[in-house]
């Protein structure tokens, strides 16, 4: 079987706690790839739930705080009290 390479860029402190954690459970970041890889081939899918971890952050909300601040900056906001959550 040929083998191919595949290059990847990560975070200089990432790349090294993988390579301390990989070293850990006896195997070397290669190795630990290659099972990575295996899975994703063999299960048609990756082996753990990709999601957004905080919607606060999705383009959607991005744009309507925009939209939002322009609103204040050209002075159509209005002041009104804190409204509390009965809970």
């Amino acid at each position: 079987m040929a083998l191919a390479t595949l290059t990847s860029r990560v975070d200089e402190m990432d790349k090294a706690a993988f390579d301390d954690f990989c070293s850990s459970v006896g195997l070397t970041a290669s190795a630990a790839i290659n099972m990575y890889v295996k899975v994703v081939v063999r299960d048609r899918k990756l082996p753990f739930e990709v999601r957004q971890v905080d919607p606060f952050y999705s383009a959607t909300n991005q744009a309507h705080l925009l939209k939002a601040i322009h609103q204040l900056e050209e002075g159509k906001g209005s002041a009104h009290a804190l409204l509390e959550d009965d809970e």
